[in-house]
């Protein structure tokens, strides 16, 4: 989030000017880790290069397999249920 010190306040990154100064005051303000603007029309990166991604979280991960493992056990009662309807 960019936030300006001379206005003490968070600003949102579409009300910074193009130059990367504050609406209000006019200062430079500080980017955070905020997008900074482009001219071109290429998107920048998601994440910079010499910057590592954080690690997922184990509580993400326990919460996928368990997913999985739900709609894995519901799948296979589907098939069941087909298997009982179309054979019975």
């Amino acid at each position: 989030m960019p936030w300006c010190t001379e206005c003490d306040r968070f600003l949102s990154p579409p009300s910074v000017a193009a130059d990367g100064t504050c609406p209000t005051c006019g200062r430079t303000v500080d980017p955070g880790r905020a997008r900074v603007a482009t001219d071109d029309s290429t998107p920048p990166p998601a994440v910079a290069d010499d910057e590592e991604s954080p690690p997922i979280p184990w509580h993400l991960k326990a919460l996928a397999a368990a997913v999985a493992l739900y709609l894995g056990f519901r799948a296979w009662q589907g098939v069941e249920w087909v298997a009982q309807r179309l054979g019975g």
